[in-house]
């Protein structure tokens, strides 16, 4: 599966971009900076450059007095946003962090650990932060945690695997929830991996969105709903997705209008769904 970006105009970006600002305002850095780096992962380099150039100054004497969030986000900036040079004292950062039983701190650590940057590779123990950091309510040490097991072939647990994946995904990881509908539908347990295919296409997922679409119009997991079919097709047109043209003029045709406008208003995509309906019906008229 792949997944796509939130548009840098998204509500949920610009809503994060003002937080900062205003978190900054006050003094509040590090929750300027945790606000920024979430923009950051939504694609925005204002956000990065907010988080790297204006938040890491004030945020490092914090880090340098102790304070455990201030080091694992200064740990995250430096890694994330300075050249390799500045690693050794982002290990040192996150190293303390984790030391103080910070979650971020301890997924951060994990990480380092785990991709062998700054410090020699060890997934072991990698794993067992990333599980300490988890259950601290940490959702992003959950889904790590759950990576490591599957890239390391450590599943030996699954009932432990798809826990952490489900709160990663209860915790707001998109991806988490997309991979968790994968393995419940390796399981064949259909209807509860739609709901999950379903949470990962309402927050971006294009791969979900692409599987949600087709369960709906085959009655996978759920009754056949031809309604909800063409809602996640009509998301994926708008994205210019081909593939999801071709499907949606083979469901189309069994619809009402009435039904395929329904299908855009659930989308969001009302133009779309009015191009569906008058392309349809010119193609009824040359018949």
């Amino acid at each position: 599966m792949t997944s796509v970006l939130p548009q840098p105009e998204s509500a949920q970006l610009q809503e994060l971009l003002v937080a900062g600002q205003e978190a900054a305002e006050v003094g509040r850095w590090v929750d300027a900076g945790l606000a920024w780096i979430e923009t950051a992962k939504l694609g925005s380099l204002d956000g990065a450059n907010a988080a790297s150039r204006f938040a890491a100054p004030h945020i490092r004497p914090l880090a340098d007095a102790g304070d455990p969030a201030a080091q694992a986000l200064m740990a995250g900036i430096l890694m994330d946003y300075f050249t390799e040079d500045a690693l050794p004292m982002a290990v040192g950062y996150a190293r303390a962090a984790a030391a103080a039983g910070h979650a971020a701190g301890l997924r951060t650590f994990g990480f380092m650990l785990v991709r062998g940057k700054g410090v020699e590779e060890n997934r072991d123990e990698a794993l067992a932060l990333f599980r300490a950091a988890a259950a601290k309510g940490d959702p992003y040490g959950a889904f790590n945690a759950a990576v490591t097991q599957r890239e390391g072939n450590c599943r030996a647990d699954r009932d432990e695997y798809l826990r952490l994946l489900t709160q990663a995904a209860n915790g707001g990881i998109t991806q988490a929830a997309a991979v968790l509908g994968d393995e419940l539908a390796a399981d064949r347990r259909n209807e509860e991996a739609l709901s999950w295919y379903v949470r990962a296409a309402e927050n971006g997922h294009a791969g979900a969105a692409d599987v949600a679409a087709d369960w709906y119009r085959d009655g996978v997991g759920t009754e056949a709903d031809p309604v909800q079919a063409m809602r996640w097709l009509l998301v994926l047109t708008a994205q210019s997705n081909v593939d999801a043209v071709h499907r949606a003029h083979q469901v189309g045709p069994r619809m009402t209008n009435e039904a395929i406008l329904e299908a855009g208003r659930l989308a969001d995509q009302p133009t779309e769904a009015h191009i569906m309906v008058t392309t349809l019906a010119r193609a009824r008229e040359r018949e």
